[in-house]
């Protein structure tokens, strides 16, 4: 069983958080039973609480049938019937006026489905929806190779302190973004024809590697780089280095040493010997500004992963690709590059989605120029 979170957890978020039955309490004392507003907070803590431990999380949602009439039912008694159904360290609320929702800390589907079963005939009048975190984030990507928009069991924000892609903020990034991969296709317009015709004449193949990433909210797209391998090569190599990587098998993937880590494949078999420089000096990925003029990437956001590496990431992974458009350089790449371990780079990623700003991008780039000027994290 599925459930939305635009339909129901952030349904009429503009409303006034009005208890059911004209109420005056926003939180009733006796147990953990919230109301509207509190309840959704709660719902957030929860989510992240959950994220960071590793632990499960499920959730109850009780909607009222479209034939009952809202006034006739007593919301408080049926809310009071659910606590004493569930559990003591289970967490009760109001999404709305139509709706009750359970928190079920440490609780797998398994668990939840016993719990319903429970509920089902206290409740006759509500449609029970059970859903469970992370799980089906880990489905979706396995058999769609993307996170679906409507996946998401749970909303990391609170309708305030959401992001709105329509903002002025996000719309004057939009133009940024434009103007910036105009500009750099036609600064380096010399280097890639350059280095295209050098590919062209040193190794079989196409100029150009496509292959396809994650970008915002998981959704699929085509990515552009000039081609450092040699065509036709097994990925397997990388897909076992990413996920030791993403595991933290420091003694596998660390090709340095514990004063100086280098998180990267070292003395790659797969690689041309122009593929080596171009690595070197980052010329490999100016074909990324057609990404972001088409729109599918920013000029400053977190790397784009493939769909294998999105596989493997635990839940609090997943706000690296779920936030903010990826980009062709970040703080990542500014601050920790090949030198950072995994948990690490994603919490970089995580601090500029958190703060990210005009000015803060316009800094990422001059520092990323200084950065790829001095070859540094490379290969």
């Amino acid at each position: 069983m599925k459930m939305k979170i635009n339909e129901y957890l952030l349904a009429d978020p503009g409303a006034s958080p009005v208890p059911p039955n004209n109420s005056s309490q926003y939180r009733v004392t006796s147990g953990e039973i919230f109301y509207d507003f509190c309840f959704l907070k709660q719902l957030r803590l929860e989510t992240l609480r959950a994220q960071r431990s590793k632990s499960t999380l499920s959730i109850i949602l009780l909607t009222l049938d479209k034939e009952t009439d809202a006034e006739s039912i007593n919301m408080n008694e049926i809310l009071g019937v659910v606590r004493e159904k569930t559990r003591d360290t289970d967490i009760s609320g109001f999404v709305n006026h139509k709706s009750l929702c359970v928190l079920l800390p440490d609780t797998d589907e398994t668990g939840a489905k016993e719990i319903c079963a429970k509920l089902v005939n206290e409740t006759s009048q509500f449609s029970i929806t059970t859903s469970s975190y992370p799980d089906h984030i880990f489905e979706s990507l396995a058999k769609n190779g993307c996170v679906r928009p409507d996946a998401f069991p749970f909303e990391l924000w609170d309708s305030g302190d959401a992001p709105d892609a329509s903002s002025f903020k996000f719309l004057l990034k939009r133009g940024v973004d434009i103007v910036g991969s105009i500009i750099g296709m036609l600064a380096f317009m010399p280097v890639m024809l350059i280095t295209a015709l050098a590919i062209k004449a040193t190794s079989p193949g196409p100029v150009i590697f496509s292959q396809i990433r994650l970008g915002k909210q998981g959704t699929p797209f085509t990515f552009y780089k000039f081609r450092s391998m040699h065509v036709n090569m097994d990925n397997q190599i990388h897909r076992e280095y990413v996920q030791d990587f993403i595991k933290g098998n420091h003694a596998k993937t660390n090709q340095g040493d514990a004063e100086k880590p280098l998180y990267k494949i070292k003395s790659d078999p797969r690689i041309t010997r122009i593929g080596k420089f171009i690595r070197k000096t980052s010329i490999d990925e100016l074909p990324q500004f057609f990404n972001v003029l088409k729109g599918d990437m920013s000029l400053v956001g977190p790397r784009p992963p493939l769909p294998y590496e999105a596989e493997k990431y635990q839940a609090w992974h997943l706000r690296r690709i779920l936030e903010m458009k990826p980009g062709i350089t970040g703080l990542w790449q500014v601050e920790g590059r090949s030198k950072t371990e995994w948990n690490d780079s994603v919490r970089l990623d995580i601090r500029y989605i958190q703060n990210w700003s005009l000015l803060f991008d316009l800094k990422i780039l001059l520092r990323t120029v200084k950065e790829v000027l001095k070859c540094r994290g490379a290969m």
